[in-house]
């Protein structure tokens, strides 16, 4: 069997409404899904998918050339390759071999993985909203990202409010707790609130001292991400209590051996559809210490672009038995949602850091130089303050809009109302 051609599909798949919104400030090019159809002088057709704006591994031209003409088999495990075109190498391989994915990966030992619903930084009641979906839907766990532009505490609160007992949360800081004597007294604070079960990088990873100063003073298991501190030192310094792993096939069932010898959990971060949702199910089931909800943001797409779209129930998702991914590509979606681009515009508008005292601070918007990221982690704003929000402010036409638009692409401009 031979690799005869390969085609990339770029499409534009839409949000629901509240990730929509969410997303809009920063990272509205995850609507963007590069479906990569690889097929064989057999007939047999493997599909895999990246998403170009975020993937660990994009598809290029010399990778295509590389494979094209070749065994499927001989290729499985280059992660050099890239996201979509590993994917779909391993769904032909398994569709040609009668068998499904999890087969070629390893050993099974789940047929059923658990995931987790995700969303972007937003407003409580926007938290609150998308959790009471999750449970609808059949969640146990959400992954949330924990920003000091907004109130972290009233976020849990209202989220803490619309779920049960047994449902978890795990707060992604990303770093933004900066250092442990920040970190401490906010996560104690958050400790109080039962639901809450993983704090994710509370301050960067390479902090080894203050991470464990950390794992020393809070309730909740510590998270991070596999590599930063090198493993060895993370292991040994007992920086934290489990791991994200992402990345090749290759590479995560390195990191996922090395894990179980540690007896330490993980979850799967492989961010996508329903494509690449299915994919971290076959690996999620050969996994023994992906014991943790995988992530995947599937939650946030009208569509999953599959024609039998994954459910969720207690919490986990069903491992496919058929052949290959156990998936068919949906044509008609591909076809309506297909774009010629992989650029995704964000809207014109400016933003506005709101404190409880009235003070406000407008920013071009969160990245790059002058974003509120930026000043955030520059200490020219407080961390985790009680009554804050971030507002966007969308062009209405004025001049004054104009003229602040203006001037925050200088400067981040206070003012107090």
């Amino acid at each position: 069997m031979r690799i005869t051609d390969i085609e990339l599909i770029l499409v534009d798949v839409p949000f629901y409404e509240i990730p929509e919104r969410n997303m809009a400030r920063t990272l509205a090019g995850w609507h963007i899904s590069e479906i990569c159809r690889v097929t064989t002088d057999a007939g047999l057709v493997g599909i895999g998918e990246t998403l170009p704006n975020y993937t660990w591994g994009r598809v290029t031209p010399e990778a295509i050339e590389r494979v094209k003409g070749r065994n499927p088999f001989a290729l499985l495990w280059d992660d050099s390759l890239g996201a979509g075109l590993q994917m779909a190498l391993f769904d032909v391989a398994g569709k040609a071999a009668g068998v499904p994915v999890y087969r070629l990966l390893g050993q099974k030992v789940r047929d059923w993985c658990p995931i987790s619903w995700w969303s972007i930084d937003m407003p409580p009641e926007d938290f609150a909203a998308e959790a009471r979906q999750a449970v609808e839907l059949g969640y146990t766990s959400y992954k949330m990202k924990a920003r000091p532009w907004f109130d972290v505490y009233e976020q849990v609160k209202q989220v803490s409010a619309v779920i049960g007992p047994n449902f978890k949360l795990d707060l992604d800081f990303n770093g933004m707790l900066v250092n442990a004597a920040t970190a401490v007294p906010v996560l104690k604070e958050l400790d109080a609130f039962p639901n809450v079960a993983i704090y994710e990088t509370p301050i960067p990873q390479g902090d080894v001292e203050g991470n464990k100063r950390i794992r020393a003073q809070t309730r909740c298991a510590i998270a991070m991400h596999y590599g930063s501190p090198p493993i060895m030192t993370a292991l040994r310094e007992q920086v934290c209590d489990g791991f994200v792993v992402s990345g090749g096939a290759g590479r995560i069932l390195r990191e996922a051996h090395l894990c179980a010898q540690a007896n330490m959990p993980f979850w799967l971060q492989l961010v996508g559809t329903g494509i690449t949702t299915t994919w971290a199910l076959h690996l999620g089931a050969v996994c023994t210490h992906a014991q943790w909800p995988a992530v995947t943001c599937l939650n946030m797409y009208r569509h999953q672009l599959i024609t039998r779209p994954i459910t969720v129930q207690g919490g986990y998702a069903r491992v496919p038995e058929e052949p290959g991914l156990g998936i068919e590509l949906d044509e008609t979606a591909v076809e309506r949602y297909r774009t010629q681009s992989a650029t995704k515009e964000l809207p014109r508008a400016l933003y506005a850091f709101v404190r409880a005292n009235g003070e406000r601070t407008y920013y071009k918007g969160e990245y790059g130089k002058g974003g509120y990221w930026e000043d955030f982690l520059g200490g020219n704003q407080p961390l985790f303050e009680r009554g804050v929000r971030l507002e966007r402010i969308d062009d209405d036409g004025s001049r004054e809009w104009a003229e602040l638009y203006a001037r925050v692409q200088q400067a981040p401009v206070r003012s107090k109302t």
